[in-house]
C-alpha cells in the first residue's frame, strides 16, 4: 500500500523520439539542460525536454525516456530521464546532423554538398568509406581524412560519454578525459579513478570521488582517503597557504571524506612514508591558529612547536627560496661592483639632468640599495613614486652598460613598465620560457643573460613562480622586487613580497610614504591613501572619483551597466569595452562577476543574426567579446597562455570550430571549441583576477551581497587598479564595512622564518 501511495500521481514512462534544435541552457558541472527537439509533428512546433542530456549534440536524433510533466511557465514538457542517439534515417535529418558543427571541418554547406553527393547514404559512406568524400566536388584528400579523423574520434568521444552518463559528468569533462588517456579511458575511469583528479584539469577531488564511487570502490579505501588528504592540501593551497596545521588537516579530512579519524591518522602516515606530503616542525608561534579566525591573535598564540604538512612541490619551493635568497645576499661576486665605489653625488647629479628632477630622500636610498644589494624590495602605494625611482635605477645601470632584464606577472604590468622605462619588458612566464609541466627555459644551470632583473608587481608574485624566478637570476646578478605590499596577495599560494619584508628579515627594504605633490591633485590617488589607513574615500566633489548609491544588489547591478555602457563614454568619451573595467569583490551574487558579465555583453556585444555565436557551458561567446583566461595552458599560443591573460574574441568559425582571440600581448591564439571553459567573459571581473592590471577607468560594484568579501585590501587594490577614473555603484553600508574590515589573519607560510633561520629538523 505504501508503495502504491508513493506511485500514485507519478506519470507513466514515456519514450519520445526527436531531432535535438537547439540548446537553450546547458550545467556544464552537472549535465543538466533544457533543450527544443523536434518531434517531426509538423507545423515547425517544437517540444521543450529537460533532464541530464549529457553530451547531445544539436542535429542528433534522439531517442529519450522519460515523463512527460508541465512547467508553470513553460508549460507542456518532457523530463528526460535516459536517452540514446539515433543516427538521423531521412536526407533532410542527415543534411540538419552533418551541418550542426558536431564533425570538426563540415559546416552547413559542406554538409549540403556531400548529403546532395550521397543522398541516405552519407553516414554509411562516412562511416565504412571515407576515402570516397573525395567524390564531392571542391572536397580534397587532406580535408577529407580530417573529416575521417574527427568522424572516429566524435565515435570514441560518445563512448566514453555514455560511460560517464550515471555519474553526472559535464560534457568537456569527458571530452577531456578521452583526450588525456584515449583508448585506456574507461579502464583509467573504472579502475584508477582518483588519477583524474592530478591528471586531468577541471576534475578535483569531488568529482573523482563521485565516479569512484559509483564505480564501486568502498568509502574506508585506504587510496580514497589518501586523494582526499591531498586534496584538503590543494584546496588550502587555493586559498594562498602553503601548508596546513597537521590538526587542521586531519580535522578538514574527517569532514570532507566522512570516516574515523584513525583512518586519516594512519593515511596520513603512510602518505609521508611514500613521499606524498612532507610534515615538518615549525615554531609553535608563528600562524599556530587557524588565520580565518581573526585579526588578532593569529600569531603569539602558542610556544608549542607546529607541525606543518605540505603537499611536495610547495615544500621544495619554500626551502629552495629561501635559500637561493640568502646564498645571493652573502655571496662575494657581484655584477653590479662598480657601485660600490661609485661617486653617489656625481652620479646623482647626472641623472638629474637625463631625467630633469630630484629623487626625493627615500627614492635616493631605494636606487642606493637596488645598485648595492644582490637582493632588495621597493614598496610604496601610489603616487609616492615607485615608477620614477625604478626608472632612476634602470637609467644608472644602463649607463654602466649593464644588461637589464624587465618582467611583471601580467601582460599589461610588463606592458607598462616596457612604456616607463623605455626598455623590453616580458611576463614572468614568457621571461622564464616556462614549458608543459611548468618546467623553465632559464634556469639555475641556464640563467638569463642579466646583471639587473627588475620584476614589478611583486605583489602577484605565488611562491612557486617566485622559486623558479630566483632560480634563473645569475650569480652576482642583482634583483630588485618592486610592489605595494598593502594590495591583495598572489592569487597563487604564499606572500612573498609579505614574507620578505618580515620584521628583522635579511632582505633589504625601501618603503616610498610620501606622496608627491602631482599624485596629491588626484582624488583617485588621495582616496587610496585614505582607504588604506582605515578611512572612507571622498566620493563627492572630484572630478575623478564618484559614487552612485543604490542599496538593493540587483538594482546596482543594472545601475553598474548603464554606468558602463553609457554614463562613461557620455561623459569622459571613453571606450565602454576597451577603457572601462568592472572590479567586483566576488564572482557569485546579483552584483557579481558572472552576473554583471552576462549584462555587459547584453548591452556591449549584443547578439546579432549575421554574426555566428558558440555556446559554451552555459555562456555564449560572440567576436568582440572580452575574454579572461583561467588556467595555465602551456601549450598554447608561443610560450603557453596563462591564468589571468586577457583578450578580445576577433574570430568565430562554426565549422572549423574554432575561436580566435587576441591577447593583450598582441598573440592571436586559437581554442577548439571544447577548450573553451578554459575562457571567461572578462566585462566584469574579481578584484583578484585584476592585480598587476592598469585600466583608465574602473566600476566597482560594491554591494551587501558581498559582505562576507568586503576587506581593506579589496577595496585598496581595486581603486589602485585605475589611472583615471574610479566610480563606486552601491551601497554606503557595504563600503563602510569595506572600509573597517581589515583581512583576517596571515596565509600559512614560513618563507619568512626560513629566512631568519629559525626552520629546522624536517621529518618524513
Amino acid at each position: 500500500m505504501g508503495t502504491a501511495a508513493r506511485t500514485e500521481g507519478r506519470p507513466a514512462p514515456a519514450v519520445v523520439d526527436g531531432v535535438l534544435e537547439r540548446i537553450t541552457y546547458a550545467n556544464e558541472e552537472n549535465g543538466w539542460t533544457v533543450a527544443r527537439v523536434d518531434t517531426g509533428r509538423g507545423g515547425g512546433e517544437l517540444l521543450t525536454v529537460v533532464g541530464a542530456l549529457l553530451g547531445a549534440q544539436v542535429g542528433e536524433s534522439l531517442r529519450m525516456q522519460g515523463r512527460w510533466g508541465s512547467h508553470p511557465q513553460y508549460g507542456r514538457q518532457f523530463v528526460v530521464e535516459n536517452y540514446t542517439t539515433v543516427l538521423p534515417a531521412t536526407v533532410q535529418g542527415i543534411r540538419r546532423y552533418l551541418g550542426s558543427g558536431l564533425i570538426k571541418g563540415i559546416g552547413p554547406r559542406l554538409a549540403e554538398r556531400i548529403v546532395d553527393h550521397f543522398g541516405v547514404d552519407t553516414l554509411e559512406v562516412i562511416e565504412q568509406q571515407p576515402g570516397r568524400l573525395i567524390e564531392v566536388p571542391k572536397l580534397g584528400p587532406k580535408r577529407t581524412r580530417l573529416i575521417a579523423a574527427a568522424w572516429e574520434e566524435q565515435k570514441a568521444i560518445k563512448e566514453v560519454m555514455v560511460f560517464l552518463q550515471g555519474v553526472g559528468v559535464s560534457t568537456s569533462l569527458a571530452v577531456r578525459i578521452y583526450k588525456k588517456y584515449q583508448d585506456s579511458a574507461i579502464s583509467v575511469v573504472r579502475n584508477q579513478p582518483y588519477r583524474l583528479a592530478s591528471d586531468v584539469w577541471g576534475i578535483g577531488f569531488l568529482t573523482a570521488d563521485r565516479i569512484a564511487q559509483a564505480v564501486g570502490i568502498p568509502q574506508d579505501s585506504p587510496e580514497r582517503v589518501k586523494a582526499g588528504l591531498q586534496y584538503a592540501l590543494s584546496q588550502a593551497s587555493d586559498q594562498g597557504h602553503c601548508f596546513l596545521p597537521e590538526e587542521r588537516l586531519i580535522a578538514d579530512a574527517v569532514k570532507l571524506l566522512q570516516v574515523d579519524v584513525g583512518l586519516v591518522i594512519d593515511a596520513l602516515s603512510e602518505l609521508a612514508a611514500e613521499e606524498g606530503v612532507v610534515r615538518q616542525l615549525l615554531p609553535g608561534e608563528h600562524l599556530a591558529d587557524d588565520p580565518g579566525e581573526g585579526a588578532e591573535g593569529a600569531e603569539g598564540v602558542s610556544a608549542e612547536p607546529l607541525r606543518a604538512v605540505y603537499l611536495v612541490p610547495f615544500h621544495r619551493a619554500e626551502s629552495s627560496l629561501a635559500g637561493q635568497l640568502l646564498r645571493r645576499l652573502r655571496a662575494p661576486e657581484d655584477r653590479l661592483a662598480s657601485f660600490r665605489t661609485v661617486d653617489w653625488s656625481a652620479a646623482l647629479g647626472w641623472l638629474r639632468g637625463r631625467t630633469g628632477a630630484d629623487l626625493a630622500p627615500e627614492q635616493e636610498q631605494a636606487v642606493r640599495l637596488a645598485l648595492t644589494e644582490k637582493v632588495a624590495v621597493l614598496t610604496g602605494g601610489p603616487g609616492c613614486g615607485k615608477s620614477f625611482t625604478v626608472r632612476s635605477i634602470v637609467e644608472l645601470a644602463a649607463a654602466k652598460r649593464a644588461k637589464v632584464v624587465l618582467a611583471a606577472p601580467t601582460g599589461r604590468a610588463a606592458k607598462r613598465l616596457a612604456e616607463l622605462t623605455g626598455g623590453e619588458a616580458a611576463t614572468v612566464h614568457r621571461l622564464l620560457e616556462l614549458k608543459p609541466g611548468g618546467e623553465a627555459g632559464y634556469d639555475r644551470e641556464h640563467p638569463l643573460d642579466a646583471d639587473l632583473v627588475v620584476v614589478d608587481e611583486a605583489s602577484m608574485l605565488d611562491l612557486l613562480l617566485a622559486n623558479k624566478l630566483v632560480k634563473a637570476v645569475p650569480p652576482g646578478a642583482h634583483l630588485l622586487l618592486v610592489g605595494d605590499v598593502d594590495q591583495l596577495p598572489s592569487v597563487g599560494a604564499g606572500e612573498v613580497l609579505r614574507d620578505l619584508l618580515a620584521d628583522g628579515g635579511p632582505v633589504p627594504a625601501v618603503r616610498l610614504t610620501r606622496i608627491f605633490r602631482q599624485a596629491q591633485e588626484s582624488g583617485v590617488v588621495a582616496n587610496a591613501h585614505r582607504i588604506n589607513q582605515g578611512r572612507p574615500p571622498v566620493t563627492e566633489g572630484l572630478p575623478d572619483f564618484f559614487l552612485f548609491p543604490e542599496e538593493d544588489s540587483e538594482r546596482a547591478a543594472g545601475l553598474t551597466v548603464d554606468v558602463v555602457a553609457r554614463r562613461i563614454p557620455r561623459r569622459f568619451g571613453l571606450d565602454p569595452r576597451r577603457d572601462v573595467q568592472v572590479l567586483t569583490p566576488m564572482n557569485r551574487g546579483p552584483a557579481g562577476a558572472a552576473a554583471l558579465n552576462t549584462l555587459l555583453q547584453g548591452a556591449l556585444t549584443p547578439a546579432r543574426p549575421d554574426l555566428p555565436e558558440k555556446r559554451f557551458g552555459g555562456r555564449t561567446f560572440r567576436v568582440g567579446d572580452k575574454v579572461t583566461q583561467i588556467r595555465n595552458n602551456y601549450e598554447k599560443g608561443t610560450n603557453g597562455v596563462f591564468n589571468g591573460t586577457g583578450g578580445v574574441v576577433i574570430g568565430l568559425d562554426p565549422e572549423e570550430q574554432r575561436l580566435t582571440v587576441r591577447t593583450d600581448e598582441d598573440e592571436e591564439v586559437g581554442y577548439d571549441f571544447d577548450e573553451l571553459d578554459e575562457l571567461a567573459h572578462a566585462y566584469a571581473v574579481t578584484i583578484h583576477r585584476s592585480q598587476g592590471s592598469e585600466y583608465p577607468a574602473v566600476v566597482i560594484p560594491i554591494t551587501t551581497s558581498a559582505w562576507t568579501m568586503l576587506q581593506r585590501n579589496l577595496l585598496y587594490t581595486a581603486v589602485t587598479r585605475a589611472k583615471r577614473l574610479v566610480v563606486l555603484v552601491g551601497s554606503r553600508r557595504a563600503l563602510g564595512q569595506a572600509v573597517r574590515s581589515v583581512s583576517a589573519g596571515r596565509r600559512h607560510t614560513a618563507v619568512d622564518l626560513r629566512l631568519a633561520g629559525r626552520v629546522v629538523g624536517e621529518e618524513g
